[in-house]
C-alpha cells in the first residue's frame, strides 16, 4: 500500500461562466504512484492538474499534500512543449534553474544528466525549430525533470505526436519512471496509453466532470511490446472503455 501524496476531497469547481468542471471528486494519489486520467474533453481532467499546481482552488472541498515538502517539488509538463524559439535545447532545459537563481556551474551538471535522461545527448546545441515534434517533446520532458521533482504532471504531452513516435515516448517515459519514481498524474483521451503506462487509471464522465471508475493495472514493470499484444492489456483497454462509454452515456468507444 503506497503511502498518500495527493488528497482531494469532495472537491467541487466552479468557473466565473457558472460552468462546473468539477462535481464531487474525491481522489488519493500515492507516493511514486502512476496515475492516468481518462475521459472525454471537458471532463475536468486538466481542472485537476491545475488545482494540484496551485494555478486554481477549488470551489468547495479540499485538496491536500499528505507529503508537504511535494508542494515545492512539482513539474509541470503540456500538450504543446513550449520551448523558446531563440535559446537552443541546452538553455531551454536550463531555464527553471536559471529562474530559481542556479548558477551556470551550479546547473550544467543536472543539465546534462536532464539530456542524456531523455536521449538528447548531441543535440544540446539545437534550436527547436531543427528538431522533430517528438525531440521537441523530450527537451520539454527534460526542462520539467531538471529540477528533480517529486511530482511530475503531465497533460496530454504526447497528444499532437503521430502514434510510431507517441509509442516510443510512452517506453521512454515508462523507463524513466521505472527508475526515478515520480509520483506522475497523467492526462491522456488514449486507453491505449493509460492501460500501458499506468500503476491505476481514474475514468472521469462529464457533465458535470467526477469520477466514475478507477482501475488498478496490476502489471509488472517495465513492460514491452508483448504486454501491448496480451489478453490481460485487452481485458483492460475493455473495461476502461466501458467505464468511459458509461461516464459518456453511450457505447461508442474503441
Amino acid at each position: 500500500m503506497l503511502q498518500p501524496a495527493i488528497t482531494l476531497s469532495h472537491v467541487t469547481k466552479v468557473f466565473s461562466t457558472g460552468t462546473i468542471a468539477l462535481q464531487d471528486v474525491s481522489l488519493t494519489v500515492g507516493d511514486g504512484e502512476f496515475l492516468s486520467l481518462v475521459g472525454p474533453s471537458g471532463c475536468g481532467k486538466s481542472t485537476i492538474l491545475s488545482l494540484i499546481a496551485g494555478l486554481s482552488l477549488p470551489t468547495q472541498g479540499d485538496l491536500c499534500w499528505q507529503i508537504p515538502e511535494y508542494r515545492q517539488e512539482l513539474a509541470f509538463v503540456f500538450q504543446d512543449a513550449a520551448l523558446l524559439p531563440w535559446s537552443t535545447v541546452k538553455e531551454n532545459i536550463r531555464l527553471p534553474l536559471k529562474l530559481a537563481g542556479i548558477s551556470r556551474a551550479e546547473s550544467d551538471q543536472l543539465v546534462d544528466e536532464a539530456i542524456e535522461l531523455v536521449g538528447l545527448t548531441g543535440f544540446e546545441k539545437a534550436f527547436p525549430r531543427q528538431l522533430s515534434g517528438g525531440m521537441r517533446m523530450r527537451a520539454s520532458i527534460a526542462r520539467a525533470i531538471v529540477t528533480q521533482p517529486k511530482v511530475l504532471l503531465m497533460d496530454e504531452p504526447f497528444g499532437a505526436l503521430d502514434e510510431i513516435t507517441r509509442n516510443k515516448l510512452n517506453e521512454d517515459v515508462m523507463q524513466l519512471w521505472h527508475q526515478k519514481r515520480w509520483t506522475v498524474i497523467f492526462v491522456t483521451h488514449n486507453i491505449y496509453e493509460a492501460v500501458y503506462l499506468s500503476t491505476r487509471v481514474a475514468v472521469m464522465g462529464v457533465n458535470p466532470g467526477r469520477i466514475v471508475d478507477e482501475l488498478q493495472i496490476d502489471e509488472p514493470y517495465p513492460r514491452s511490446e508483448a504486454f501491448r499484444q496480451s489478453a490481460q492489456f485487452g481485458q483492460y483497454r475493455h473495461r476502461l472503455a466501458t467505464a468511459l462509454a458509461t461516464g459518456m452515456g453511450s457505447v461508442s468507444i474503441l
